[in-house]
């Protein structure tokens, strides 16, 4: 962590679906740098919390705050032009094309030609995938398409990357470049992850959020959460903590 001030914030955020209370006026700071991991168990409410910062939703109220301008009522497009890099669970990418067209695309909007050709060689280069540059992608394992659209995100040259499940549907060998791939992208970005693959939070992580009923439960580091009481109620359903 190179900074202690914060990159993105959460102030009172709530969001209602009707009379249920899916985020509960949470209030997240994430530090410049910082890898967070988000858990919880199914319905704690990590991936509502998750969508309301990527305008996905709207919030019912609270604020979304970056780099210390508000954000909550941006759209996903705004968001990206100011740093921030958004990859969804199911990977969003062109199976017609090649691994190399993909990322050129995404890199051409933001640089002349010679520029994006060298952009995505470095990205290509960076997540593991120039052996694959020319293969179309409707032919790639879960785990590559994954990477190529995690590649598409990096042309953007964000500087906070939220990940919603990275590691959902890869084999074990996936994972293992998956990790390497997070630790060498948060040498330049700041990260926020929603995982439920606890040997790949142990992985990565240095700070862990843990999300139960719509708030957070409690944030400490993976080693201690993992002793925590609370948090082994909640995961086995021993009893409610509110």
């Amino acid at each position: 962590m190179t900074d202690a001030r914060p990159i993105l914030e959460t102030k009172g955020l709530t969001m209602r679906f009707g009379g249920v209370v899916a985020v509960d006026n949470v209030d997240f700071s994430l530090a410049e740098g910082e890898l967070r991991c988000l858990i919880g168990p199914n319905g704690a409410g990590k991936t509502t919390f998750f969508r309301c910062l990527t305008h996905q939703y709207k919030p019912t109220s609270g604020k979304v705050i970056y780099r210390g301008d508000e954000i909550t009522g941006s759209h996903t497009h705004q968001i990206a032009r100011r740093g921030i890099g958004i990859k969804t669970q199911v990977p969003s990418v062109f199976d017609g094309l090649d691994v190399r067209e993909n990322i050129w695309l995404s890199a051409r909007r933001n640089h002349k030609d010679r520029e994006a050709n060298r952009v995505v060689d470095e990205i290509l280069e960076r997540i593991g995938l120039t052996h694959l540059a020319h293969q179309l992608v409707g032919q790639l394992a879960h785990g590559e398409r994954q990477g190529v659209e995690l590649g598409i995100v990096l042309t953007g040259d964000p500087e906070l990357i939220l990940l919603d499940e990275p590691t959902a549907g890869m084999t074990h060998e996936e994972v293992h470049r998956t990790t390497e791939m997070i630790r060498e992208i948060n040498r330049t970005a700041s990260l926020i992850v929603v995982e439920h693959d606890m040997q790949f939070i142990k992985a990565i992580a240095n700070k862990v959020t843990v999300f139960n009923q719509g708030a957070i439960l409690v944030e400490d580091t993976m080693e201690n959460v993992l002793k925590n009481q609370q948090v082994r109620d909640v995961y086995l359903g021993k009893r409610e903590v509110a």
